[in-house]
């Protein structure tokens, strides 16, 4: 990385170096010359290495954006003294003029070559720039002093990506051999209200690929998007019935979230599914129902519950649900629903019941919509997520609570790794990955 930054820097003054050491006419080859050295530290900025492609154009696009701003400052530094200094003392008006109109030449030319290489790296490769930043730096790129604020904004956001990134790897592989989440039975994985388990955006984020990379088998859900608790339970218990008649596994661990957990809960009791599951660790969900979902259901007028139901199960059938049912799906999230469904359902003496909550600090902690309800669900049921209050999650024997060392807060979006966000003091992957070792400890 030094050597790149002193590539960098001697080729963007090269003139004003071989001007000070009286070798002008030299300027053409000797810059022909170090252009091709320069060229190749433009393609590889640095030769350390990383695994995984990512991380490396992550970290390579970094180098080359502070390579940028260091090169922007030498040659300011140099041209100032140079015109100052040198030429001052020697007094050769016409002869510096064309030395300083070859240095901001180079420069340029180079600052540019430098930047939009390492500019185009990040902003294809960065998972943490988001499209804020991106839009950010956009935009400020043409207005003074702006554009340096944005730059380092962007270069301190994806210096931290690839470090925590590689880290993250690292960490995987020194303990890759003891399988910490190779547990006895594999893993179920279900997801919530509104959502499906599709191959190419999982609904998990980057959480299963890390819990297979600890020796987990993994499999999901697949039930519908929008149904009551009751259709969802039944294609849970006979998802589960599907997995232990192929595999022979004989059992499965449930990790459920928001909805899901009650979908689950559904399918062990009422459903048969109890004698296939050897635990089920519920994440952020409403066991005890949302009462601000019992407000909205009561006020709102009965065309306008009509006229959003409609759109919804519309959307819905074109992500795959066969029989949308938004206002089901809704009114099992309830405070009075879930009352009645914790009445009716207890839970197996069989099977291990545990459960994960967290809370939002602040609107501000969330993502759209998210920020948007957390006031409402406030108002109705104190702390929460931006959904469910945080009471509402507890069920089981244990209660674990989640909380980033700042004052962030973790969402309902962020415990299932949705936007894909490295939160300071929070590691969503290590959060499942040491519940999945918690339950291969228990011998489950």
């Amino acid at each position: 990385m030094i050597l790149s930054f002193i590539v960098f820097v001697i080729y963007s003054n090269i003139a004003l170096i071989l001007d000070v050491l009286g070798m002008f006419d030299y300027i053409v080859p000797v810059s022909l010359t170090g252009f091709v050295i320069f060229s190749f530290f433009i393609f590889v900025p640095s030769f350390r290495k990383f695994p995984q492609k990512k991380t490396k154009k992550i970290q390579r696009g970094v180098v080359l954006l502070v390579g940028f701003l260091i090169t922007f400052i030498c040659d300011v530094i140099a041209l100032s003294s140079y015109l100052i200094v040198y030429c001052g003392m020697m007094g050769e008006r016409d002869y510096w003029n064309d030395a300083v109109l070859a240095e901001i030449i180079i420069a340029v030319v180079a600052g540019n070559i430098i930047f939009w290489n390492g500019i185009i790296r990040v902003y294809i490769s960065s998972k943490q720039l988001g499209l804020k930043w991106r839009l950010i730096g956009i935009l400020c790129g043409m207005i003074p002093i702006a554009h340096f604020i944005a730059l380092g904004k962007i270069i301190n956001v994806t210096s931290r990506e690839y470090k925590e990134e590689d880290a993250r790897y690292k960490l995987n592989k020194s303990r890759e051999a003891d399988r910490i989440c190779a547990t006895k039975y594999p893993l179920l994985m279900v997801h919530g209200v509104f959502f499906r388990d599709f191959k190419f955006f999982n609904y998990w984020g980057r959480v299963p690929d890390d819990l297979i990379a600890n020796g987990a088998t993994v499999y999901y859900g697949n039930q519908q998007s929008a149904a009551s608790v009751e259709d969802s339970g039944k294609e849970l218990a006979d998802r589960i019935k599907e997995i232990v008649d192929e595999t022979g596994c004989g059992k499965v661990n449930i990790i459920a979230h928001s909805k899901g957990g009650l979908d689950s809960r559904c399918a062990i009791t009422k459903w048969g599914a109890a004698p296939y599951v050897a635990s089920l660790t519920t994440i952020n969900t409403p066991h005890r129902g949302c009462q601000f979902a019992d407000y909205l259901l009561n006020k709102a007028p009965q065309k306008l519950k009509d006229t959003v139901a409609a759109q919804y199960n519309a959307a819905l059938r074109k992500v795959g649900d066969k029989n949308p049912d938004f206002i089901a799906a809704v009114t099992d999230l309830t405070h009075t629903a879930c009352s009645g469904f914790n009445e009716s359902c207890p839970d197996d003496p069989g099977v291990f019941y545990q459960s994960v909550g967290s809370k939002s600090v602040s609107a501000a902690g969330g993502r759209f919509p998210l920020n948007l309800s957390y006031h409402l669900v406030n108002y109705f049921d104190g702390p929460n997520d931006g959904l469910v209050s945080l009471p509402a999650m507890k069920w089981g024997e244990d209660f674990i609570t989640v909380a980033p060392r700042k004052k962030r807060g973790i969402t309902h979006g962020d415990m299932i790794d949705l936007n894909r966000e490295n939160i300071d003091g929070f590691d969503v992957r290590e959060t499942y990955v040491q519940l999945v070792s918690n339950l291969k400890e228990r011998g489950l």
